[in-house]
This record gives structure tokens, sequence and C-alpha cells, in this order.
């Protein structure tokens, strides 16, 4: 007899084996003695959690000469067909290769023949998503109404791409993604019975690595005895499935959060002399930022030694919340850049070296504040009155930002800018500008309005005008203008008021001024236009 996989070998016969899916089995078993038996179901859940398993189990359950609590028997004529293949009144069909209107309009041919040996012919459609439109309308029917003799078994990973007249007609079971407790106790078990010998330790990996599929945990523990030693540890299963050593997870993640480059890539290094795969590393990374994300909210982690819990309570330190958020979303960033590009060891040293770049780091702190400010701004909390008061004593104001300003007291009017009629605007680049500017504060955009003061427009050319910045861009400014809300803002009125689409570019001068933050920006406007300009957070 040929050699079977791990996963087929240790397949579920029984609804007490199927491991993490007790509130589905139960159910199954109650209906089973009850004589309750739908006639359509829908097994839905994630890869390897036991849909198709259950599906062979309740064929047989229903068909059994002598079943036993819900249970089949797995020794009667009928059992011992259905397990080995040769019983043809139960039928597995793959929808994903099996998916045309002639597959299902066979199915609906049989459909009316009696079983020749079980009591129901049972007809279980595994990934049955992928049925066309049509199979699935020549299906609708049979599912409707079926011959009492027939059940229909359906287990599909997306039920959303299921039509709304299939669902109806099934009943639905939602299968969990296993978890990592009750996958080590079947790996256990598989363990015993192959004389297997596996630390703790490798166990928690592979439950890890498995992703609440049981499936996935057999076939990696399937691979790390296909060298003929039967002793797997941690290092072993890491070395199999390309899992850098967690120094060098650590050494790295140490070097992003102190914005060390030389330490980063020299860690970056030893990983690809060790023949490890970047996919894996990037993962690695990730999961080992997430780590240290739980563990600072909830000083609790798991799968990690004394020695790595004590480091990662240190980098914990080193790094704020918001910080290990932006990083994850950044290593994110980085693993999809590198699956566009064949040169996936350049992506992945220049993101790297972005990631300890500080002053890139400021800069989306920038634009989270001008964002926030943003917000602040059009929250309807901002009090504008007239600036009468003479006694040095400040306004009363609950709002979370004041912004005072020597305006009448009436709120400010928002344009729509699709309203505003170009021959409002005189001829010439030079002209319409200033009023383009108080447009743009008149539609509600001060911050944008703050940073526009001062400049000037010029036509580069029949299809753009430049704005100058005679002071320079802070990068605060910059990360306000170079918004697309912002420079789409802009864009528009431009063209509205040349009559034509017309392009903008941002023109710094050579005196640019030293970055300030969004804070004293704002500060120096209020200073400059000699208004008061208090933030309160």
């Amino acid at each position: 007899m040929g050699y079977t996989a791990l996963y087929r070998k240790f397949r579920p016969i029984l609804f007490s084996e199927i491991v993490g899916q007790e509130h589905i089995t139960r159910t199954l078993q109650n209906q089973i003695i009850a004589n309750r038996v739908g006639h359509a179901y829908l097994f839905n859940g994630g890869r390897g959690t036991g849909k198709t398993s259950a599906a062979k189990i309740l064929a047989r359950a229903i068909n059994c000469l002598n079943p036993q609590n819900g249970e089949p028997c797995n020794e009667c004529e009928i059992c011992k067909g259905a397990i080995s293949g040769s019983l043809t009144d139960i039928v597995e069909m793959d929808a994903a290769s099996n998916n045309s209107v002639e597959d299902i309009r066979s199915i609906r041919e049989e459909v009316n023949f009696l079983p020749t040996k079980a009591k129901y012919r049972v007809y279980i459609i595994d990934e049955v998503h992928m049925l066309s439109q049509g199979a699935f309308n020549a299906l609708l029917k049979t599912l409707e109404e079926p011959p009492e003799h027939v059940k229909f078994i359906l287990a599909t990973t997306e039920p959303q791409k299921l039509p709304a007249t299939i669902l109806s007609r099934c009943q639905r079971f939602d299968f969990k993604k296993v978890s990592n407790e009750n996958i080590i106790k079947r790996l256990k078990i598989v363990c015993n019975e192959s004389n297997i010998e596996i630390t703790e330790g490798a166990l928690n990996i592979i439950a890890v690595l498995s992703e609440g599929a049981v499936r996935d945990a057999l076939s990696i523990l399937e691979r790390c005895i296909q060298d003929g030693d039967n002793k797997i540890d941690e290092e072993k299963i890491k070395d199999l499935v390309g899992i850098p050593k967690i120094e060098f997870v650590h050494g790295i993640t140490n070097a992003i959060i102190e914005y060390n480059v030389e330490d980063a890539l020299n860690a970056t290094n030893k990983v690809l002399e060790d023949g490890k795969e970047l996919t894996n590393f990037i993962w690695e990374i990730i999961k080992y930022v997430k780590d240290i994300l739980i563990y600072k909210s909830s000083e609790k982690i798991d799968l990690y030694n004394d020695d790595e819990i004590k480091k990662i309570d240190e980098l914990s330190k080193k790094a704020e919340k918001q910080r290990l958020i932006n990083l994850i979303y950044e290593l994110s960033n980085i693993d999809n850049e590198m699956k566009k590009t064949t040169q996936k060891i350049i992506m992945f040293q220049a993101g790297i070296i972005n990631l300890c770049n500080k002053e890139q780091e400021n800069n989306s702190n920038i634009e989270e504040r001008v964002s926030k400010i943003e917000k602040y701004l059009k929250s309807g909390n901002i009090n504008i009155t007239a600036n009468n008061n003479t006694s040095g004593v400040k306004p009363q104001n609950t709002a979370t930002t004041k912004f005072v300003q020597n305006v009448p007291t009436k709120p400010i009017k928002t344009t729509n800018k699709s309203n505003i009629d170009k021959k409002s605007y005189p001829n010439g680049a030079d002209k319409y500008w200033p009023q383009i500017i108080n447009d743009i504060k008149a539609n509600g955009k001060i911050v944008l309005y703050t940073n526009l003061i001062n400049t000037k427009a010029v036509e580069l050319n029949d299809m753009t005008v430049g704005i100058e910045f005679p002071n320079g861009l802070t990068p605060f400014g910059k990360a306000v203008l170079e918004k697309p809300e912002n420079k789409k803002e802009i864009s528009d009125l431009v063209s509205i008021a040349c009559g034509k689409e017309m392009q903008i570019k941002y023109i710094s001068g050579e005196n640019a001024s030293k970055p300030l933050s969004n804070e004293d920006n704002l500060q120096k406007f209020a200073k400059d236009q000699d208004i008061p300009f208090e933030i309160i957070e």
C-alpha cells in the first residue's frame, strides 16, 4: 500500500474526533438522533477546519445501519463502503474543477433514481462558490425541492459568493478557526500514535504557524519527519519553514526602533547569508512588533521564554504604542511592494532604511497632526468672535480649540467652489491669486489658507501655474499642501480662474526657513497677522 499523508491518515471518522467545532457536531448528532436531518446543508469556514470531514461523517451517519448516539458505527457495510469510496450513493464533487451547467445537470438527472444500497443519496459539493452562475441556476430547483431520498452538503470558504437563493435553502453552519490549544491536543494524539518525539515549544510553533487549520498543522508536522528523524524541536521547525532566528528578528526590530540604519542592515545581511526567505522574515518582524505592542498594552504574551520576554519588555519601553502601530502598517506596505517586483532584496533594504529615517517618521507624525488640526477646525467647536476684549483677560471658551480673530461675529460662510463664477477672477495669475486664497479661506480650509498667505502665483506655461513660497516650504507646510484633497482644491480654483484645466507646481524660495512644528507654524502665522491664537488639547 502506498504512503498516506498524515492529514489523510488521521482524518476524523467520528464527530467526536473533530476538534474545536463542538457547537456544530453536537447539533448534527442531535438531528440524527431525532431523525430531523435537513435536505440541504452549507458548511462554511476557513481551510483545514473540518468542513469536508464533517460532511463525510454526516453522510455516513444518516445512512449507517447501526448508528450510535448520532455517530456512524464505521463497521457496517454502508460505512465501510463509504470510507473506501466504493459506495456510489455518496457522491463527492469538487466544484473547482466541475463547475459547469452540464455537471449540475447530471446531478439533476441522477436524483430521480433511488439509492442502490444506502437509505439516502448524498451529494457533497466542495468549494461550491466556484460554480458558474448557470450551474447555480441549474442547482436551484433541485436544491429547493429534492426527492426525499436525496441530501445535499455544500462546503465553501467564501459564502458571500453564493447567490442568496442558494443560501436561503440551506442550513448554514460556520466552522471556526481551531484554537492553538485544540490543535496541540490533536498533534499530541498524532505524535503518540506515530512514535514522534516533539517538544512543547515545537508544538506551540506548529500551532501558531497553522493559523487555526488542523490540516496545515499536520502538514507542517509531516514535513519535519521527512528526513527520517522522528525527533522534533523548535530549531528544526524554524529551519524547515524558513523562520529566522529570534535574535535576528529582535536585532532588526531594535535597530528600527532606535533609528540605527547600520545595525538594521547588518541584521538583514545575516538573515540573507543564512538563506532565509525575505517574505517570511518580514512577517516575523511584523508579528514580533505586534507582540511587543500586545505586551506593552497588557504585559501578557505567549510562546516566548523568559529571556525573550525580557528583551520584549526592553523594546516596549523604547517605543510608544503609536510608533509600533505605524511600524506594523509600514512593514505591511513593504511586503506588498516586494510582491510587485523581482528585486525583493533592494525593495526590502530600501524599506528598512526608510523606517530607520527619523525625519521620515517626523513627517508622518506631522501629517497625522495636520489631520488632527483640520478635524478640530471642522468640528464646529471653533469659537470665532470679535476681539473687543481690552481687559487682558482671556475669553471664556469650553471648546477644545480656540481661534480668536478680529473678524465679525457671524460664522464663516462656506462657498462651494463649483459655484464660483470664473468671471469674478481678473486675467493674469498675479491678479487672481489673492482672490483664490480668500476663496480657500471662505471654503473653511483654514490650515491650507494659513500656508498660502504671502505666496505668489506665476503662469509657467499654458498648462501650469507655479505657486512661489518666498520664505521656503517647511515640512509642516509641505505636508499640508501635498495632501491630495488640498492640492485638488487649489488646482480646481486655478482651473476655474483660467477657464481651462491647469496643473499647479510648488516653488520653494532660496531662503527656506527652519522646519517648524505644526503648532509653531500656526503660532507664527497668528503673530504675523496680529491674531491671538491658542490650541488647548
